[in-house]
């Protein structure tokens, strides 16, 4: 049951990572509107928002109260900047656009920021599988929102970064090579993620629920949320508010 559980745990860590793929595959074949790509961001930002409220934040605070909760989802949020503005120096500063910018994407990749765009992609996916993983300790079944709403982040930051590393001249083996390691690495920090927190206290399973409520939630403000306003202007709001809605019906028709 406990080896089910893990593998289970790497499957779902490993389809919210494999959005990166997608999103790669799609920059490849295919050009898309910018529009669209940034409401796919605004859908993604309200059904995130909805997670770290409903599903991460409230079960924090169920398991463990308000200290381990708020101590968590502060430092979660004060890791995720300090980590995030270390590797925006670096050339990973646009890992989640969408194309409005391609100029900066150019440059970024044109610097060699490939390893960079990766260590970020790595910042925002690995609490995001933690969570998938630690989702299945109480044994009712992985969060659906919580995939869904992984998923939804990660093909806009597959398919911008991987647009960049193509106009940089890197090869179909580079490029997929790189986000699908990180699939696998998203797949592992779940299973890593069911396995540490099995035998875990309430307090510490909750703490660790709050850090990445605080990452998640920090990552949508310095990235998603301003770029898929950006592209979709007025309607950017509206287009999250419908995420958060179908989120919340899922979270509650799932409970």
């Amino acid at each position: 049951m406990i080896v089910s559980n893990v593998l289970e745990a790497g499957f779902w860590g490993f389809v919210g990572g494999s959005a990166l793929i997608l999103g790669a595959l799609i920059a490849w074949f295919v050009s898309l509107p910018q529009r669209l790509i940034a409401a796919i961001m605004a859908i993604g930002s309200g059904v995130l928002i909805s997670a770290v409220a409903f599903d991460l934040m409230d079960e924090a605070f169920r398991q463990g109260g308000f200290d381990s909760t708020a101590a968590g989802f502060l430092g979660g949020a004060i890791v995720y900047t300090a980590a995030n503005v270390l590797i925006s120096r670096r050339g990973a500063r646009h890992r989640k656009r969408s194309g409005s910018n391609p100029d900066a994407s150019q440059t970024h990749a044109d610097a060699g920021a490939g390893t960079a765009i990766a260590v970020g992609a790595l910042l925002d996916g690995i609490p995001e599988s933690v969570v998938i993983g630690v989702s299945l300790l109480a044994g009712g079944g992985v969060s659906v929102v919580t995939v869904a709403a992984v998923f939804l982040s990660n093909v806009p930051e597959g398919l911008s970064s991987a647009a960049g590393m193509k106009k940089a001249g890197r090869g179909p083996g580079y490029v997929f090579g790189v986000w699908g390691g990180i699939a696998v690495a998203s797949g592992i920090a779940a299973m890593v993620g069911n396995v540490a927190l099995a035998g875990a206290s309430p307090e510490i399973v909750a703490a660790v629920t709050a850090v990445a409520a605080g990452a998640i939630l920090a990552m949508l403000v310095d990235t998603m949320i301003p770029e898929a306003t950006e592209a979709t202007h007025e309607y950017s709001g509206l287009i999250a508010v419908v995420g958060f809605l179908l989120a919340f019906v899922l979270s509650k028709l799932g409970g």
